[in-house]
């Protein structure tokens, strides 16, 4: 498709590339050193930097501090972070940047490792991912911008569970995750009863699809569901978490998406930013597929985008697919339009002016697990702060933290209340603990007993 390049682009695009070449999970895990190795000849030999509105610019290093900041690293951030992470992230940090500061209009992070399964406590990794490169980069632009309000649409196979979990609770941040069904594929979670703790209902939208979705029903579900909401929350920056692994070749998912649909996803969402997270068929889909959202971030045509294995019988999503696509559709935008109206879901219960709930998680690559109890303080003021009592179990003894958490809108009644908790913790249960964690959002302040 060289001969039709350009035409200039329409929208100033900054990529940002950090493929990570010198780290792996494992040689012939689908998280391997070579996972961007095509994508990146595949720009090049189409001259896309050929292009004067299409630039190049170098990752940051994201700081042990802007790491702490979003996450709570146990035993460490040292010990479980390496520099690969902080690069991936940084990445994520630079690209918002440039668009923060209107160096580019639009600009892509086509980094590894990817971060979207990565929770607020971080004992190990899972789903591949150890630190949330997107999450990062979203705490670090609220405390630069209080005000601002966020949208994600992601697009991986997989649903997005860390960044969820990381923005559950935040009124500020937009999260919908477009995924494979959570009952055949992991993390077995993304349901649409998941729609946003207390203070946050509604701010959460998951579209679990079934298995063959393919091009036409994953289109639907954006333009009759994610669009219109979109438009009506009116976000100052729409995030596009962009796993490539819904295409039809991808060797761990079934979604049957094409190069050229996603192309029209991102035309639809017209994200911002875009942050790579999943997509492991290397060579036959993600070239193709991370020129599609090139060409279609910068305003270019996409339409000649074509993979060597695509055919008509890689596309499925007729019939009985379309009816339960549809109906999906139906419920979601029932929660949308009730969300003023219910105060949380049944995921939590009352107790003490206190939202509670319990969870149990699987780090399936680092085969840990995981019991926590998360306490949200009942507050009219702000989203109130967050309490977590952490036990992990692994071939290590097990190890148990606690963590105080202060949103980005913590009200002050509720600083105070934290600050006495945080005190009278350290004072009467610290043998009880590996580690007591503080962490302050707006300030980025990050502290802990050990």
């Amino acid at each position: 498709m060289r001969e039709e390049s350009f035409k200039q682009a329409e929208n100033k695009l900054g990529l940002i590339f950090f493929p990570a070449f010198d780290w792996e999970i494992a040689p012939a895990h689908p998280e391997r050193r070579e996972r961007l190795l095509y994508t990146r000849d595949q720009i090049f030999e189409e001259g896309i930097l050929d292009d004067p509105a299409i630039n190049e610019y170098n990752p940051e290093i994201a700081s042990r501090n802007q790491v702490e900041s979003t996450h709570i690293c146990a035993p460490s951030c040292e010990d479980i972070v390496s520099r690969p992470h902080l690069i991936s992230a940084g990445g994520a940090i630079r690209a918002a940047r440039l668009v923060e500061e209107k160096t580019v209009e639009r600009a892509f992070a086509l980094i590894r490792p990817p971060g979207h399964h990565a929770f607020r406590v971080v004992h190990g990794a899972r789903g591949f991912c150890t630190v949330n490169n997107e999450a990062i980069m979203v705490d670090e632009l609220l405390r630069d911008h209080p005000d601002l309000k966020i949208a994600f649409v992601d697009t991986d196979a997989h649903h997005a569970d860390g960044t969820q979990e990381i923005f559950y609770h935040n009124p500020q941040v937009l999260h919908i995750s477009i995924h494979q069904d959570g009952r055949t594929l992991f993390p077995g979670s993304g349901f649409a009863r998941e729609a946003g703790g207390p203070g946050a209902y509604g701010r959460t939208l998951n579209v679990p699809l079934p298995p063959g979705t393919g091009d036409k029903n994953i289109l639907f579900v954006l333009e009759n569901l994610v669009k219109p909401i979109l438009e009506e929350f009116n976000p100052d920056l729409i995030i596009n978490a962009a796993g490539q692994d819904n295409h039809f070749s991808d060797p761990i998912t079934n979604m049957n998406v094409t190069a050229r649909g996603y192309g029209r996803i991102n035309e639809i969402i017209e994200p911002d930013l875009a942050v790579l997270q999943g997509g492991y068929a290397i060579e036959s889909a993600l070239p193709y597929v991370n020129l599609s959202v090139i060409l279609a971030m910068a305003g270019l045509d996409y339409s000649r985008v074509k993979e060597p294995e695509l055919n008509s019988s890689n596309i499925g999503g007729e019939g009985e697919i379309s009816d339960k696509v549809k109906k999906k559709v139906n419920v979601l935008q029932d929660i949308w339009q009730s969300r003023r109206d219910i105060i949380m879901g049944d995921e939590f219960q009352l107790k003490d002016d206190h939202y509670y709930r319990e969870k149990n998680l699987h780090y399936d690559t680092d085969n840990i697990r995981e019991r926590q109890e998360e306490r949200v303080k009942a507050c009219s003021r702000c989203s109130g702060f967050i309490d977590i009592k952490s036990q992990a179990k692994s071939s290590f003894p097990s190890r148990q933290i606690r963590a105080l958490i202060l949103p980005h809108d913590c009200c002050n009644e509720c600083k105070m209340e934290a600050r006495e908790r945080w005190l009278k913790i350290k004072e009467q249960e610290t043998a009880e603990y590996d580690f007591i964690a503080w962490q302050d959002k707006a300030r980025g302040e990050y502290k802990t007993t050990s």
